[in-house]
Parts: structure tokens; C-alpha cells; sequence
């Protein structure tokens, strides 16, 4: 039986998913996480992913001989590639997650290995107002201003000129007091890219990519605030399009030094500049939240079987679709406290809708983004067509309702 080190962060979508599909492949679990877990017997390990070094010390002393590590979800990484590197494991280095963990750490890379990607200018804590405007303005207008360090959207703001680029440094420093960051971090400005939006899912052997899914994004926001709403795979795009893709995705992993494991990329075909695929961002990790639940590949697996797989040597099957799948991501629409979801079985109710998720309890408070950094839940979908699907979760949506004081 293999054994798998399993590093768990206290706050994430993805637990359950990981456990079930370890128990589906008969797996040993060791368990390594900051947060409590309810594992039954198994062996948990407490780690703190602030303190690399230690808890690669704790993990190595008390889980004895496994056969990978792997992370679940980003704040995980680190110290995952840290620790199958002193188990002398298959790893990413742990300069490359650095890389992928920073967003102007992966722009200055991509621009050395001529990685597609907007135009960008990284702007240090305590600059002035007008240095500010002055990298806004070198890049273009409307242009984005984000933190390097947060995901899902949080701190990413779409502005239209000087004064507004002020404006969102100074919101999004907020943003990174209240998330605990450091009040040194820089921030990013780039050139908005309008066009077609995509993300590419894969996994990485020997930095060779084997792509697990491509979900278009039909409703992705043009700004102010850049959250993700709708995912629908496999992609509608024409085939020599999707290759450039898929190839922008696998030269820009390799850029950051990445080998091995999933990557999450997400691009944009830049309509200014004839369909080219353009890099956004690049996670060291599968497609988050409960998004992976919309894919089944061979046999029924799950997305996580094949990340588990993959660590363990494996090889990763071919997607099984007859028709089209989806995902909705429900936003936080205000701030406040949950009150209540309406219209759960009406939604559910609708045609080609296969599951509802609310993943928020009554009760918490919320905040929309970019300063918040959780979804109210997922709605999920298939059919013949993407057209079916984008149509079930249009309406699903609209049948529920959201009471949020």
C-alpha cells in the first residue's frame, strides 16, 4: 500500500475532496496540517507553513517512510516542496514555488523567457502618488492593480486613470493588512488585457505537461473587481488556438521551474493582439475551490486521484466527456452577515443542474471581493452542449435568493 504525506491547510475547499479520493486508491494517509482536522485515527502531524524549516523537522521526525508529498491547496506548497526534498521525494524547487507564490516573481521570469503576458511595472511599498501614476501610465489606461501575494481575485482592481490607481494601492494595502501581510510587499500594475478568458488545468511529470481540462470562463468581469463566475469545459475554442494555448501554459510553468505536480494557469487571447494567448497568472496547484467537482475522467475518477496519482508515478487518463460540464461560482454580492439561501431546491430543481454546494453556514460574516476571499458556494451543471449548461447555471442563479443584513 502507498503513502502519501497529505499537507492539509486549516482553511480550504478541499479537503474532503483529497480524502475520499486517497481513500478511493487505497492510500495510507499521513496527515500534516496547522488546523484541526477530524481524521479519525489517522496520524496528524501539526505543522505551522510560516515555519518551514521546523515543521520539515516535525514532519520528517514523526511520519516515517512515504512514498510522496502532496500539498492541498496553496498555503501548503512551500512546505511541501521543502519536505519531499529532504525525504529526497519528487519535488518542484523550492525557488520555483516561490515563484509561482508571487506574482511579480513570475512577470520578471516570464519576461526573461519571453512568456507571453501584459505589460507591467512593480511598484515598491511607500511610493509615491505620482510614482504610482507614473507606472499606470507607462503600462496604459485602464490598466490593474494587484497585490503579488493574494489569490482568487482578492486585491485586484481594474482602474481607469491616475486618480483611481491611488485609490486601489491604497485599498489594496488595506486589504493586505487585514489578510496579515507583510507592509513591505510591493504591488503589481499591468496592462488590462481584453479578450477571451480561459484556464488550463494539467499535471506535470518531468516538466512535461498532461492536460487534465481547459474551462472557457463566458462571464468573466471586465472590472472594476475581477471574480470568477462561470467555468465550462472542454473548450469551445478552435484547435490551433487551444495548442498555442497549451503550449503559452507549458512554457510558462517551465519559466517559473516547475516539474512536477498540477499547475492552475489562467490567460486571456489578447484581443488586441490577433487571438494571443497572454499569461495572467499561474498557480502551483489544481483548479481551487470546489471547481474540480464539474470533471470525471475514466472510470469515474476525480481530479484529485489523478494529483495523488501523478505524485505517486502514476499516469493520468484521458477526460471522459460526452457532453459539456460546468461550475458557477456564487459570488458574495455585499458585505454583511449570511442570513439565509432561498430557492435551494428550486435551483436544484432546474434541468442539467447535478449538484449545489453553499459552503458559507448562516450566521458568518461576509464581505464581497476584492477584499474578501471566500465564494458563497458552486452550482454545477451538464449537458449536450455548453450553450445547455451555460443556461442551467444562468437560471439556477437567478433562483436563488441571497439574504445577507
Amino acid at each position: 500500500m502507498a503513502r502519501v504525506l497529505l499537507l492539509v491547510p486549516a482553511r480550504t475547499y478541499r479537503a474532503t475532496d483529497f480524502l475520499v479520493a486517497a481513500g478511493r486508491l487505497g492510500l495510507e494517509l499521513v496527515i500534516g496540517s496547522d488546523g484541526a482536522l477530524p481524521l479519525s485515527d489517522r496520524l496528524v502531524v501539526r505543522v505551522d507553513p510560516d515555519d518551514v524549516a521546523a515543521s520539515v523537522d516535525r514532519l520528517v521526525a514523526r511520519c516515517g517512510p512515504v512514498d510522496a508529498v502532496v500539498a492541498v491547496d496553496t498555503p501548503m506548497l512551500l512546505l511541501a516542496a521543502a519536505t519531499a526534498a529532504r525525504m529526497g521525494l519528487p519535488h518542484n524547487p523550492v525557488d520555483a514555488v516561490l515563484a509561482s507564490t508571487d506574482k511579480a516573481t513570475q512577470r520578471h521570469r516570464w519576461a526573461v523567457a519571453g512568456v507571453a503576458q501584459p505589460a507591467f511595472r512593480v511598484v515598491r511599498a511607500g511610493a509615491s502618488p505620482a510614482a504610482l501614476c507614473d507606472a499606470a501610465a507607462q503600462v496604459g489606461f485602464p490598466c490593474v492593480v494587484k497585490a503579488v501575494s493574494l489569490s482568487a481575485s482578492q486585491g485586484v482592481l481594474r482602474v481607469d486613470d491616475g486618480a483611481g490607481a491611488v485609490a486601489a494601492a491604497e485599498r489594496i494595502r488595506q486589504i493586505l493588512r487585514g489578510a496579515g501581510r507583510p507592509a513591505d510587499e510591493p504591488l503589481l500594475v499591468e496592462e488590462y488585457v481584453p479578450g477571451w478568458e480561459l484556464s488550463i488545468d494539467g499535471l506535470l511529470t518531468n516538466g512535461e505537461l498532461t492536460v487534465t481540462a481547459v474551462f472557457d470562463k463566458p462571464d468573466i468581469p471586465d472590472g472594476p473587481t475581477f471574480e470568477e463566475t462561470m467555468l465550462v469545459t472542454p473548450s469551445r475554442l478552435p484547435q490551433p488556438i487551444l495548442a498555442a494555448a497549451l503550449g503559452t501554459a507549458e512554457h510558462a510553468a517551465a519559466a517559473l521551474g516547475l516539474r512536477h505536480g498540477p499547475i492552475h494557469a489562467e490567460l486571456r487571447l489578447a484581443a488586441r493582439r490577433g487571438q494571443r494567448p497572454t499569461m495572467l497568472e499561474l498557480a502551483a496547484r489544481s483548479v481551487g475551490g470546489l471547481c474540480s467537482r464539474a470533471l470525471r475522467f475514466l472510470d469515474g475518477a476525480s481530479l484529485e486521484q489523478l494529483v495523488l496519482a501523478n505524485a505517486l508515478g502514476g499516469r493520468v487518463p484521458p477526460q471522459r466527456f460526452t457532453g459539456a460540464a460546468g461550475v458557477l461560482m456564487l459570488p458574495v454580492e455585499r458585505a454583511g452577515v449570511l442570513q439565509a439561501v432561498h430557492g435551494r431546491a428550486d435551483a436544484a430543481a432546474v434541468p442539467g443542474i447535478t449538484g449545489l454546494s453553499i459552503t458559507i453556514p448562516a450566521g458568518q460574516a461576509v464581505r464581497p471581493l476584492p477584499e474578501g476571499d471566500r465564494y458563497l458556494g458552486f452550482l454545477f451543471a451538464e449537458g449536450a452542449t455548453h450553450l445547455e449548461v451555460e443556461e442551467a447555471l444562468r437560471v439556477a442563479r437567478r433562483r436563488l435568493r441571497v439574504v445577507i443584513l
